[in-house]
């Protein structure tokens, strides 16, 4: 078992010396500043942003359940979860 905390979405360890940012399961400028955030790699908080809009993120997607039921985040788990936990990529950029 990992002494790291674990990434919600992907579910990798998160080392101290990997790239990671909290993530507002509301987005701040939906009514979310203040609220619950969780902990994930950076690779991963990108791809959310790359894929989903703020508006579609507070209205459908304000859990991780929902996030990674989403079918390309669900596409993007799958393939990252293979990776090392420091694995970082300039691939995920803006939404599609």
């Amino acid at each position: 078992m990992s002494e790291f905390p674990t990434c919600p979405l992907c579910g990798r360890p998160i080392p101290p010396d990997v790239p990671q940012s909290q993530h507002h399961l509301i987005p701040k400028l939906r009514g979310g500043k203040g609220g619950p955030v969780v902990l994930l790699h950076h690779i991963c908080h990108r791809e959310i942003h790359a894929t989903l809009s703020e508006t579609e993120l507070a209205r459908d997607y304000a859990t991780v359940e929902a996030l990674r039921a989403h079918p390309r985040l669900d596409r993007f788990i799958r393939w990252v979860r293979k990776r090392p936990p420091g694995f970082n990529s300039r691939i995920p950029g803006k939404r599609r």
